[in-house]
This record gives structure tokens, C-alpha cells and sequence, in this order.
């Protein structure tokens, strides 16, 4: 199974790369965590910020095949703790599809990445910076892993 973290942004401080890069090289082949970013709209003092959102999602869209479970990072999701997560991975790679994780930019994911979802994820009530969102979801990624693995990690 492939996890694929959809990220509106790029060109990352080092210490997002880094952090990012360490979790994700530690999961095994059959839980692969693939980050594709996506360039950010153009946002200038009179920028229209719903129309840079939707062409965000736009773009993301374009990435996800029609047989894909696609899961929004979004405030108004399901907040998971570690164990419904290592539950959940348990399920997708029963499932046999690719999963495709959606992190949207400054003004959050648009509306039609969010109708597209079949599952919603918040990570926490708080707003997070969105470098810091890749480096969270690396980590609990690999954590889940770790408890269906038996690993020690998570303790």
C-alpha cells in the first residue's frame, strides 16, 4: 500500500524536510509514505483567497484516481487517537487501495477536495502551521505502524 501526502506548498524550511524525511523512511515498503506537493496560488495584497483555495483543490484532485480513499485533513474531522489510527492504517491495507491524504493551504482544503473525501481527519482543535501538519502526520503514520508491528516505539 501506498500512502500519498498531498501537501499545498513547497520549497519547506530544512527542518520540516528532515523531520518529514526521518518518519517517513522509517515506515516499511507495504505502509510507503510518498509526499507530493503541490505548488501554492499566488497570494498578493488583493488576492481572491476563495478562488486561489479552489484552484488549489483543483490541482489536487487531478492527483487522485477514481479508485483512491481519500481522506481530508480538516478541523471538522474525526480526531483519532493513535490506536483508531493504527486501527484504521490495519484497514486500508486490507482495503488494497491507495490512500491519498489531502492537506490544503492557509485558508484550509476546498470544498470540493472535502465532497471528494471518504474519510475526514483532524489532527488536533488547534489551527497548525501546515510544515508542521507534514511532520505530525509522518510521525503518527509510523507510531500506527508501530503498534500493529508490536514495535516498542509506542509505548
Amino acid at each position: 500500500m501506498q500512502i500519498h501526502l498531498l501537501a499545498i506548498g513547497n520549497r519547506m524550511p530544512e527542518w520540516v524536510t528532515k523531520g518529514y524525511q526521518d518518519y517517513a523512511k522509517r515506515l516499511p515498503r507495504e505502509c510507503e509514505l510518498v509526499l507530493r506537493e503541490i505548488p501554492p496560488g499566488k497570494r498578493g495584497k488583493n488576492a481572491d483567497l476563495e478562488r486561489i483555495r479552489e484552484e488549489e483543490g483543483e490541482r489536487m484532485l487531478a492527483l487522485i484516481q477514481r479508485d483512491d480513499h481519500v481522506i481530508a485533513l480538516d478541523l471538522e474531522g474525526k480526531a483519532w487517537r493513535t490506536e483508531t489510527l493504527a486501527a484504521e492504517m490495519a484497514r486500508w491495507l486490507s482495503m488494497g487501495q491507495r490512500i491519498i491524504l489531502l492537506v490544503g493551504g492557509p485558508e484550509g482544503l476546498a470544498d470540493a477536495c472535502k465532497a471528494r473525501a471518504d474519510q475526514a481527519w483532524s489532527l488536533s482543535p488547534l489551527t497548525l502551521p501546515h510544515p508542521l501538519v507534514r511532520i505530525l502526520v509522518a510521525e503518527q503514520l509510523y507510531r500506527a505502524h508501530t503498534i500493529l508491528s508490536h514495535h516498542p516505539y509506542h509505548r
